[in-house]
């Protein structure tokens, strides 16, 4: 067998699989779900398609889209796993083209007018005060 027959095997890649190779999630099973819930979208050449399926195949070339954690994940396929190593090995994989994340001091447009767990609902003063805040 030569090396040419080696790269041809894994030439492509279930979708859930790559993603738990990796190491974007911690199970398979988690990944298939991600997948299945319809939270990613697969670029091969100028088409973007959402991937419905943990089936769907994925190859060099392609680059996916999903959010995770409040945060875009913009990652373009070089190379596809024979199994899933560690960090180090699965960082070859990949390239990373996501925005930087924000700086640990903002806060989330999402948090902004979060309140305190268990304060309960908040008072007519404290939808006065949310109102005139977000008027602003």
């Amino acid at each position: 067998m030569t090396g040419d027959s080696a790269e041809t095997v894994n030439a492509s890649q279930r979708l859930d699989k790559w993603l738990w190779q990796a190491r974007f999630f911690k199970t398979r099973t988690l990944a298939a779900k991600f997948v299945s819930d319809g939270n990613v979208r697969i670029t091969r050449g100028e088409i973007t398609q959402r991937a419905d399926k943990p089936s769907t195949v994925t190859r060099p070339g392609d680059t996916i889209v999903f959010t995770r954690n409040d945060r875009l994940r913009i990652i373009y396929i070089l190379d596809c796993a024979e199994r899933r190593g560690p960090a180090s090995e699965a960082q070859t994989l990949y390239e990373d083209r996501s925005p930087p994340p924000p700086p640990k001091g903002e806060a989330s447009p999402r948090k902004a007018f979060a309140r305190d767990k268990g304060a309960g609902r908040p008072t007519k003063k404290d939808r006065r005060a949310l109102s005139a805040l977000k008027a602003n």
